[in-house]
């Protein structure tokens, strides 16, 4: 007896003990989702910490090369270390097969609380119902209101900008002078691009190429027609734009170029991976110049460092290149975390701590105080990618977005039939009808 009376006198004491550290240490779990959503974000909220805020986990995707990625994982750290409660489940990849995996996400309404967005699917992703709509909660007043518009869809603000950005180009400035050649200069015309790629190989002879090859690149196709006056390749109603002979012209000067070895063969071109040290083409040295984002000038520079150099996009007599949001942050309808992942992206555009970190790895900067704080400190390659958006705003051309459904269209479709082309499989005029019959199922 004597025994289990001081067997249960033990027990009595250890669940007293229990309760005494469960009460000290804050536990219980509190759900602090939102009314009526539901747990789909995958997303994981804890007990509440010694400060009384609930721990919660916010899952957060994007794409872009090893700095961006690096940067951004610094940046995540600060937050946590500024705010205990919030930890962050990442997720990242290249462009490649972000968009595929983001659409299996939202389709089964398992897409991460936080999201990097792209202008060519924000009005797709929207009009699904998939985004929240940010137009509270994050402050936007130090950003200019143009900027702060790209990321509204129907008058409704679905996406906060990360990034000025610009498109342009950007070229090898050793090479090029050491083969002696006058470097592109701002404002120069498509003729003189064609004349660039034309001069460089006759000193490169048969040991390289000079010209990327764009019959794939629909984007660079817009603003070549509408740097002569036909308008962007789909129209705002979503309306197939693309103007035969403009078309052919391009296709055709393309071809040419790659039958005089300007331009490297398909199987060559295929196997570019932008910005990829061993796949790049400009990294590599098979090409002079490509296409590139002033947001990529630092990624660019890390390929050659000081041996880089950008330029305008080439222009016509309705200018060229534009200027956009190089992307943003937009927070999936599914979230049980709208006021946390609003709170983060707040901090992410507004804080020149978390931008000192960030850099211009997603672009110049939003904030313009912010802006003016970090430009003294920037480096090279930063000022070179602002130096980019300046020298595009005089002759930039409107920024388009895409329709619903067109996005697939540019990715998919049309770059399969132009890669037909380049393998010499069809010809422009067969690609054409191709195009035409494909762009059907879109309008």
């Amino acid at each position: 007896m004597k025994r289990k009376a001081s067997w249960l006198m033990m027990l009595t004491v250890i669940v007293m003990l229990s309760l005494i550290v469960s009460a000290c240490s804050g536990g219980g779990s509190i759900n602090t989702g939102n009314s009526g959503s539901s747990d789909s974000s995958g997303s994981s909220g804890g007990n509440v910490n010694g400060s009384g805020e609930q721990a919660v986990k916010l899952r957060i995707l994007w794409w872009g090369s090893q700095q961006r990625h690096d940067a951004t994982m610094e940046a995540l750290k600060l937050y946590t270390e500024q705010n205990p409660h919030v930890t962050f489940e990442p997720e990242f990849s290249g462009w490649d097969g972000y968009w595929d995996k983001l659409s299996t996400q939202s389709a089964a309404k398992n897409a991460p609380d936080i999201i990097q967005m792209d202008s060519a699917y924000l009005a797709e992703y929207a009009s699904r119902n998939q985004l929240l709509d940010l137009s509270s909660g994050i402050d936007t007043s130090k950003m200019d209101q143009a900027l702060v518009d790209t990321g509204k869809y129907q008058d409704k603000l679905y996406a906060i900008s990360l990034g000025n950005n610009a498109f342009g180009m950007a070229y090898n400035k050793e090479a090029v002078e050491k083969l002696g050649l006058t470097p592109p200069q701002t404002g120069w015309t498509w003729e003189d691009y064609w004349a660039f790629g034309r001069e460089a190989k006759a000193k490169i002879g048969d040991g390289g190429y000079v010209l990327m090859d764009m019959s794939r690149d629909i984007d660079v196709y817009g603003l070549y027609q509408m740097s002569k006056g036909k308008g962007y390749y789909v129209t705002d109603d979503g309306k197939f734009n693309m103007d035969w002979e403009t078309w052919m012209e391009w296709i055709t000067t393309i071809g040419e170029l790659r039958e005089e070895g300007v331009i490297p063969p398909a199987d060559v071109q295929v196997t570019d991976k932008e910005l990829d040290p061993n796949l790049d083409l400009l990294a590599k040295g098979t090409v002079l110049i490509r296409q590139l984002h002033a947001a990529q000038a630092t990624a660019l520079d890390n390929l050659n460092p000081g041996g880089m150099a950008l330029v305008t996009m080439p222009r016509g007599d309705e200018g060229s290149g534009w200027l956009k949001s190089s992307m943003f942050w937009s927070v999936s309808a599914n979230t049980q975390y709208e006021e946390e992942s609003k709170k983060f992206i707040d901090w992410f555009i507004n804080s020149e701590e978390a931008n000192a970190i960030l850099g211009t790895t997603r672009g110049v900067p939003v904030n313009n105080e912010v802006l003016a704080a970090m430009e003294p400190n920037m480096s090279e390659a930063d000022k070179m990618g602002v130096e980019l958006i300046r020298e595009t705003a005089p002759i930039a051309q409107p920024f388009k977005t895409e329709p619903k459904g067109w996005p697939n269209f540019r990715n998919k479709d049309y770059r399969m039939i132009a890669e037909k082309i380049m393998y010499k499989q069809i010809t422009p005029e067969q690609a054409w009808e191709e195009i035409v019959s494909k762009s059907k199922e879109y309008e």
